[in-house]
């Protein structure tokens, strides 16, 4: 499977296989902290970055995640408030930014799981 990745500038700590979203500059990112959020892709620069160094980011394919929680395999992914990997659950009528559709499952926090990048939202 083709992956697409993009090297960016980190305007805040950034920790490996976290969620990130648009930041404040042109090709900015930061770690993901919502659901709401403009999510860009998954960090995969090892040991992740520092705000002002350049991080990679892999925006669409299959790519390793790390989970806030259990996770159900072909879930839609979403982030928790420190850029982890949650199941998508919103309210009736409310809307979440997803980044894409587990590929495993994961039972506790901190796991590493596979996910099929494909950043969207999803309603309630």
């Amino acid at each position: 499977m083709e992956c697409i990745c993009k090297t960016f500038n980190a305007e805040g700590t950034i920790s490996q296989y976290r969620i990130v979203k648009v930041g404040a500059a042109d090709y900015g990112v930061l770690q993901a902290t919502a659901v709401s959020e403009s999510f860009l892709g998954v960090c995969i620069q090892p040991s992740g970055g520092a705000s002002g160094d350049r991080v990679d980011v892999q925006m669409f394919g299959e790519c390793l995640v790390e989970c806030g929680g259990a996770i159900t395999r072909g879930a839609f992914i979403t982030s928790d408030a420190s850029g982890k990997a949650v199941a998508a659950a919103p309210a009736a009528g409310t809307n979440n930014r997803v980044i894409g559709i587990a590929l495993g499952a994961t039972l506790a926090s901190g796991d590493i799981m596979p996910v099929l990048l494909m950043p969207g939202q999803i309603q309630g």
